[in-house]
């Protein structure tokens, strides 16, 4: 009954909240087995600074991003997913969503991969990358672009988004001359590269990530059983897809058409109905 009881809970949460929980679940097996063995899965799934280790261990471009280096570490990264997932999933879908997060963790990576394999003075440097921030950074910018003089309310101030997107590359840019994480900052700054080309092509009509989409359910369907219906409902069931297919359609047109509102006045322009919709639209994707 408590197995049932969490698959459910787990299921209602949006995709951002189910990432972070999957965040913490790593960090807190791998933390046991640094304490109980002194072990770390970690050193299979970070990503090595050397190419040719890269190339021994080719999923690490990804898996790297759900390690953490400290409590301190994963804390905060989760609290900034939160908070800019919330935003996002108000007005796209989670599909577009892993599309951004997955993507800035990619060239976050490969963005690391190239700057220790280039540059001098970070030839000689003893490191590996672990974080979702390069994933995280890139939903903030991504939001940061895509309604940029939306306010949000920090402490007891509100303030444009795109001054909190500003704030936070602006950081990384200047520890980099200081040392001290050099790898990590680069990562996050290639993220902030991607979410903000990512919105700005979105705002042309191009979904960048598209491709990307199409490669992840490509993946995740050679994991789902194959299932045949019986030749008497055939007709039935096309029928359901059809009206199915209707419906998704016409709520993306909606959706689409409030988008196209906040784009050329804002997000507080909507009506209370519309930002309803957007809210239950994120909620259910």
């Amino acid at each position: 009954m408590a197995n049932g009881g969490l698959r459910y809970q787990f299921a209602r949460l949006s995709i951002a909240e189910k990432l972070i929980v999957a965040n913490i679940l790593v960090f807190l097996v791998d933390g046991l087995l640094k304490a109980l063995m002194a072990f770390s899965l970690s050193n299979w799934f970070l990503l090595p600074k050397d190419f040719i280790e890269f190339i021994g261990q080719p999923w690490s471009l990804v898996t790297y991003s759900f390690f953490h280096a400290g409590f301190m570490h994963i804390f905060w990264n989760m609290v900034m997913l939160y908070f800019s997932s919330r935003i996002f999933l108000n007005l796209f879908d989670g599909q577009r969503f892993l599309n951004v997060y997955f993507l800035g963790v990619i060239v976050g990576g490969l963005v690391f991969l190239f700057s220790y394999n280039v540059f001098p003075t970070l030839l000689n440097t003893n490191t590996a990358l672990i974080g979702a921030s390069a994933g995280v950074t890139a939903v903030l910018i991504f939001v940061c672009t895509y309604i940029p003089n939306q306010e949000v309310r920090v402490f007891f101030f509100n303030v444009k988004l795109w001054y909190i997107g500003a704030f936070f590359v602006l950081v990384d840019l200047i520890q980099i001359p200081y040392g001290g994480n050099i790898g990590g900052r680069l990562a996050h700054l290639g993220g902030a590269f991607l979410g903000y080309i990512y919105a700005r092509q979105l705002m042309n009509g191009k979904d960048i990530g598209g491709g990307f989409a199409k490669l992840m359910n490509g993946i995740a369907n050679l994991f789902k059983p194959k299932k045949k219906s019986p030749l008497k409902t055939v007709y039935k069931k096309q029928s359901a897809d059809s009206k199915a297919a209707y419906d998704r359609q016409a709520r993306q047109r909606k959706i689409d058409t409030i988008l196209d509102k906040i784009s050329k006045s804002g997000y507080e322009s909507l009506s209370k109905e519309e930002k309803d919709f957007l809210f239950k639209a994120g909620k259910e994707d």
